[in-house]
């Protein structure tokens, strides 16, 4: 999986909807309702490093496979939503790497 940046970016994006899952979830009633802001520094910075990780494992994906506007604002969109990177992964990175094998 590791060895193809479609399966880097797979696994990127498996990790950062987990962690957008998390902060919203976990970490920010931890912080308003139990006015605990520490797991929400924490999980803000993991979930900002694999935002930006994504993105750029994205960008060389949509450069490497030509993938056209559609693809890469599908990719783009999923980031932003709650559960769209696994969306993405099921409508766009699965088959493209099933398509390439």
């Amino acid at each position: 999986m590791l060895k193809t940046s479609l399966g880097r970016l797979r696994l990127i994006a498996f990790a950062e909807g987990v962690s957008f899952l998390l902060l919203v979830g976990v970490a920010m009633p931890l912080k308003y309702i139990a006015k605990m802001p520490e797991p929400t520094m924490f999980m803000g910075m993991t979930h900002g490093i694999l935002f930006v990780l994504y993105l750029l494992f994205l960008l060389q994906v949509v450069l490497e496979m030509r993938w056209n506007w559609k693809k890469a604002g599908i990719g783009l969109v999923a980031s932003i939503l709650p559960f769209g990177t696994f969306y993405a992964d099921i409508v766009l990175f699965k088959p493209a790497q099933k398509k390439a094998s």
